[in-house]
């Protein structure tokens, strides 16, 4: 395998690792709020969460549907604090309506997930679903290894050097 394809494979199984996500959210006013939201993914990487019509970061979604997630490696298992394998995706948040068929299957992909916890969930009518669909995304390997994600289904990866971009990871 080349280095590339290592990289695509890690990058591919990065999201497995976590429960769940960090997420960004800016409300109408332009202020940042950052949480975190138990997920699944589907195959296009369509990420769902499930959050409290109660919570910041929910209003947040409905005032602002741009968010950005965040995986990032737990620094217990990180060999250097400055150089966290991490991937983030800017996303579009979309409300998935509450008892379609829609709704009722990632639901049913939810409790499959996470058990009985959702059951609960469920029945409490200020729980959402959002489909946050990714526009692009980095992937951060270590140092030196910074990739931008894009492609029709976020599968290409190209390196990032000092030549060629300026934004952080």
């Amino acid at each position: 395998m080349s280095q590339l394809e290592n990289i695509q494979a890690e990058y591919e199984k990065f999201p497995e690792e976590f429960e769940s996500v960090i997420i960004s959210t800016v409300s109408a006013q332009a202020i940042p709020n950052a949480s975190y939201a138990p997920f699944i993914m589907d195959d296009s990487k369509n990420i769902y969460i499930y959050v409290s019509g109660l919570s910041t970061h929910t209003k947040n979604l409905y005032a602002n549907p741009h968010i950005n997630v965040l995986f990032i490696e737990d620094e217990a298992k990180s060999n250097l604090i400055f150089a966290r394998r991490r991937l983030s995706f800017d996303c579009t948040a979309t409300l998935i309506e509450r008892e379609t068929d829609e709704w009722n299957q990632i639901v049913e992909q939810f409790q499959g997930r996470f058990g009985e916890i959702i059951e609960v969930l469920r029945g409490l009518s200020d729980f959402r679903i959002f489909q946050l669909t990714p526009s692009e995304g980095r992937f951060v390997a270590g140092f030196g290894a910074i990739y931008d994600i894009t492609g029709n289904n976020l599968d290409q990866l190209v390196q990032i050097t000092g030549d060629n971009d300026q934004k952080q990871g």
